[in-house]
């Protein structure tokens, strides 16, 4: 192997070792059977089989491929910023700030056109502005719920969320990009919230 070769699987290695520190990263969402938090990682792969399984439901200018890679991404800068959960208080503009210094950080480790590409993918997937990430927002916004609704009320329990809540933080961003899904799951979240009344 030559020495250009073997620094750069050093650089890949280096990304990868620091990647698996998302595992210790706990989100506000339980799994589906209430039993304990999921993690990031949890959460990164999940969303990733929810575009494969349902990329049939996504617009037709869609390139699930690009998803994908997207939703493997896309939590890696909450090794660095934490979870901000949906419902929860936080200051979205320092986490923003705290995200994209994250970015900065773990996409530097990896060799520089790879790095420059993968941190493209997570801006693109952020700025929310095309089909493919508007999809991809939408499955990172339409796991929770279905968490949620499978554990009983999960999160939405703990932070106490109403149906106009639930509808304005989570609601908006499924439907923006998949309409087909927010249809499905909008009544189910409705029933669920109309027995809390």
């Amino acid at each position: 192997m030559s020495q250009r070769a073997d620094a750069r699987l050093d650089s890949q290695m280096a990304f990868l070792t620091e990647a698996d520190r998302l595992k210790s990263v706990n989100r506000a969402t339980r799994l589906a059977d209430g039993s304990r938090y999921e993690n990031s990682a949890e959460h990164s792969w999940h969303i990733a089989l929810y575009a494969l399984v349902l990329g049939e439901h996504a617009p037709d200018e869609v390139n699930i491929n690009r998803v994908i890679r997207m939703l493997l991404l896309h939590d890696l800068v909450e090794i660095d910023a934490g979870d901000a959960p949906v419902f929860g208080d936080h200051d979205a503009e320092a986490m923003a700030t705290k995200e994209i210094a994250a970015a900065t950080r773990l996409f530097g480790l990896l060799p520089g056109g790879q790095g420059d590409r993968l941190r493209a993918l997570w801006d693109e997937f952020e700025s929310n502005q095309t089909p493919d990430a508007m999809f991809a927002k939408s499955l990172d916004r339409f796991q929770p719920p279905n968490q949620n609704l499978a554990s009983g009320g999960g999160s939405w329990i703990e932070y106490n969320v109403t149906q106009e809540q639930f509808e304005a933080r989570v609601g908006a961003k499924i439907a923006s990009g998949a309409p087909t899904l927010w249809d499905w799951i909008r009544p189910r979240a409705a029933a669920f919230f109309s027995k809390r009344r």
